[in-house]
């Protein structure tokens, strides 16, 4: 089945948003990480459309071909969830599953949190829910990514070395593999892999031309300021509880299990205490981007949810 592609009129902003499937046995929402885009949830909707639900899956506000907030205002995580109740909205849709990745998973989070009523389930990879805000200040070096690229205009001297096919493939590289990727002293993180590095065997050239044409249109200046510039404005959450049910997918080579906090969240039974419904899975050999190089074992997953919460 072929996607559509179409501009929603959202809060003052033209989101793109691609769809398919016929909404049978109802909508499942995704909602991308960085430097993913919508492209990133290709396999995941054609198996809910083929399984009978309509697949959404937006350009986040200042990526790939959604507009650009203006300059003036700051990125905000209310404004993802609010983005993502109005594109509910306006396509009238009373009740939706949400499958969130990397940064996405918060806002998935949030919404389920804020909108029960709206939520059938919530789907997370890659990143497990915290109640307070990530801070890797103190416990990660100073040349871990998001330390430097909080920082206002370092990530964009970083970048601007490269076109934006180079970086978005550097981003690949890096944040596939099982070590975290950190830099040296008067190292950048697009120092850590030079142009030659292969890319993943599971994501081609091709898979490169689809991110790169789209970052070509968007840029990188939004997207280094949500997620990285806004980690410390996400909220605390000491008393949430989620009332609809959650599922919370890992690749066990992913990266992020070896930052601090993050395999004891995962593994220790910390989300259990926030979201009584709860299911953990593994997958083996996954990495960060478990849903692109396991397809097939993301969907199954998937699939059982939502079968499971009919």
């Amino acid at each position: 089945m072929a996607q559509e592609h179409t501009q929603l009129s959202v809060r003052g902003l033209n989101l793109h948003i691609a769809q398919v499937g016929k909404d049978e046995l109802g909508t499942v929402v995704f909602l991308h990480g960085f430097p993913e885009i919508w492209y990133s949830w290709r396999h995941q909707m054609q198996a809910v459309a083929a399984a009978g639900y309509r697949a959404i899956a937006p350009d986040c506000r200042g990526y790939g071909l959604s507009d650009q907030p203006p300059e003036h205002e700051e990125p905000s995580w209310e404004d993802l969830v609010a983005d993502v109740l109005a594109i509910l909205d306006a396509l009238s849709i009373p009740k939706v599953f949400l499958v969130g990745k990397d940064f996405g998973a918060m806002p998935a989070y949030d919404f389920a949190l804020r909108h029960p009523g709206r939520t059938r389930g919530v789907a997370c990879l890659g990143i497990p829910f915290s109640p307070v805000p990530f801070d890797f200040a103190g416990t990660m070096p100073e040349g871990f990514y998001p330390l430097r690229w909080r920082q206002p205009g370092r990530a964009e001297a970083d970048f601007g070395r490269y076109d934006i096919r180079r970086v978005v493939r550097t981003i690949y590289v890096l944040f596939s593999g099982r070590e975290v990727p950190v830099a040296e002293q008067g190292q950048e993180t697009m120092d850590l892999a030079d142009g030659s590095a292969p890319l993943p065997e599971w994501f081609t050239e091709e898979d490169l031309d689809v991110y790169a044409a789209l970052y070509e249109n968007s840029g990188f200046g939004y997207p280094i300021k949500m997620p990285y510039g806004s980690l410390d404005k996400m909220a605390t959450q000491l008393e949430a509880r989620f009332e609809v049910p959650v599922l919370m997918v890992m690749g066990e080579k992913d990266y992020v299990m070896k930052l601090p906090g993050f395999e004891a969240a995962v593994r220790g039974g910390m989300m259990a205490g926030f979201a009584p419904d709860l299911k953990v899975a593994f997958v083996p050999e996954g990495s960060h981007f478990v849903q692109e190089q396991f397809p097939a074992q993301v969907n199954e997953l998937l699939l059982g949810f939502l079968k499971d919460h009919p």
